[in-house]
């Protein structure tokens, strides 16, 4: 074993240690809600590390160095949609932690549930999420193991450690849950911080000119790298990607992203937060001029994905190679955790729900470990299976952006039946623009997507309004608790008319209750 390879593994163990050390209070774990959301009391600084720590994924590290390597500028598109959707979270998460303060709420089907007084419609959106989940949980583990290979070199290496981390992630998920993962986030980032202020230092030093010089070198040699256009990355791709990510992070369609606002401590934490986080996306820079400087150094048909870590190598010795591994493989075991307790909270709460909270949480921890198990198994053995589905999933979830918004007004107009059929007519139209030969050009066929989904919801809400197509209610319970808008009760608790506040729902691992 190389000093590398020693190092990654020892910083991939300290991680996981890092994330147990996040269970620290008596009986905790006991109830889905404090092992989901923190029992919703997580301060600005906790929320800025899980916030950050959800954010910076292997994509940001590995993916935009490659994408600058071979596209040059059109890797900054990353910078525009993180910026944006900062913009959008800062005018719905404070709205969002309000609703799922009064009335409970601990994952996205939660919301759609009450704010459309439909069951089945909070149901679906929670096969969604889950389904669009999992391939996103298996491009952060293969993302891991590809990091470490391209570290060492040792591709048997890159399987281990895939499986390491992997358990290790589950181990502090189901011992911590969400307070682990805010307590490796803490590490994850400014360890992160730490390799890219390196990287940033050391790797254009290998480059003639060092980082003064690099862009004149690049204007000399590869101009076209300054351009916006490449075959598949042209303005049209920049601006269309840019846009139908920051519409569905903005909205947080995701639904990994709502444990960290729902654990939020009050709106202006999260408020808070917005305003600073856009400072933290500077960090994103770092790897997109590493992926310049590969282009500089490398051979242009060399492994974009590639770029950083051969960089990295050959500008660093051996033990702060592996440092840089273990913060890339950090972007990849924070993520994984979030995603894994996303999709299991869906699935126990939403899905599964269960009678007591013991049940519950086995329901949980159950799904927990199946969800990892397969996206590993099928990652290791069968890479491809999930590939065609990750391609769906950013556009996918997207589709719920038009229902987020309905669902966030003060008072919801739109009908759970046209909210149904405007998500399914959106995924389906992205299913059919990407598998069946569709020449759209370089528009980001997710971005296209959303146009059916308006129109049909549009039409279906005026039939519904009309009397044309039933009922405006979707499954709906028979339920007599009315859910808390959060315009009846402030941050606080203090209802807004001065009366006796409406109690918060317990975070059982039951459903919402449908309003009257």
């Amino acid at each position: 074993m190389n000093t590398t390879m020693a190092v990654t593994l020892a910083g991939i163990i300290a991680i996981a240690a890092i994330g147990v050390s996040g269970r620290r209070t008596a009986g905790h774990g006991q109830d889905l809600g404090e092992w989901a959301v923190g029992g919703r009391r997580f301060g600005t600084v906790t929320m800025w590390f899980l916030q950050a720590g959800e954010s910076f994924t292997t994509f940001s590290f590995l993916g935009l160095a490659g994408l600058a390597f071979s596209d040059g500028v059109a890797a900054t598109y990353a910078l525009g949609y993180l910026s944006l959707c900062l913009l959008g979270q800062y005018l719905t998460g404070p709205r969002l932690w309000r609703l799922g303060k009064a009335n409970g709420y601990i994952t996205q089907a939660d919301f759609f549930a009450d704010r459309f007084d439909s069951p089945l419609l909070g149901k679906v959106v929670a096969v969604v999420g889950a389904v669009f989940l999992l391939p996103y949980l298996q491009l952060q583990i293969t993302g891991l193991g590809l990091i470490v290979q391209l570290a060492t070199g040792s591709e048997t290496g890159a399987t281990g450690s895939m499986v390491l981390a992997t358990v290790l992630t589950v181990g502090f998920v189901l011992w911590s849950g969400i307070r682990g993962i805010a307590r490796a986030a803490y590490f994850k980032d400014v360890l992160m911080v730490v390799a890219l202020i390196v990287l940033v230092v050391a790797v254009p030093l290998t480059i003639s000119g060092g980082l003064g010089g690099l862009f004149e070198t690049v204007r000399e040699s590869r101009p076209a790298l300054l351009t916006l256009d490449g075959a598949a990355t042209d303005a049209t791709w920049f601006t269309t990607a840019m846009l139908i990510s920051a519409i569905g992070a903005g909205l947080n369609t995701m639904p990994h992203l709502w444990s960290a606002i729902l654990s939020a401590g009050s709106a202006r934490s999260l408020r808070r937060n917005y305003i600073w986080l856009p400072l933290y996306q500077v960090a994103i820079a770092v790897p997109v001029i590493v992926g310049f400087a590969g282009a500089m150094a490398l051979a242009p048909d060399a492994d974009s994905r590639a770029a950083l870590l051969t960089m990295t190598g050959h500008a660093l010795p051996g033990w702060l190679v592996g440092v840089v591994a273990v913060a890339a493989a950090a972007t990849a075991m924070v993520p994984s955790a979030a995603i894994l307790l996303g999709i299991s909270t869906l699935v126990s709460r939403n899905l599964l729900p269960a009678r007591s909270e013991r049940a519950t949480l086995r329901v949980n921890h159950v799904c927990v470990v199946l969800a990892s198990a397969l996206a590993l198994v099928l990652g290791i053995a069968r890479p491809g299976l999930l590939a065609d589905l990750l391609l769906l999933t950013f556009g996918g979830l997207a589709q719920m952006a038009p229902a987020t918004v309905a669902g966030l007004a003060r008072h919801n107009r739109l009908g759970a039946v046209p909210a149904l059929l405007g998500i399914v007519t959106g995924v389906l139209t992205l299913a059919w623009l990407t598998f069946g030969g569709v020449d759209i050009g370089t528009v980001d066929a997710g971005l296209l997507s959303l146009v059916p989904n308006i129109v049909v919801t549009v039409v279906a809400q005026l039939l519904l309004s009309s009397g044309l197509l039933g009922s405006r209610r979707l499954g709906a319970g028979s339920g007599s608790g009315r859910m808390v808008d959060c315009g009846d009760a402030l941050a606080d608790g203090t209802p807004a008319d001065g009366g006796v506040a409406a109690p918060a729902r317990a975070t059982s691992g039951r459903g919402p209750t449908a309003r009257d």
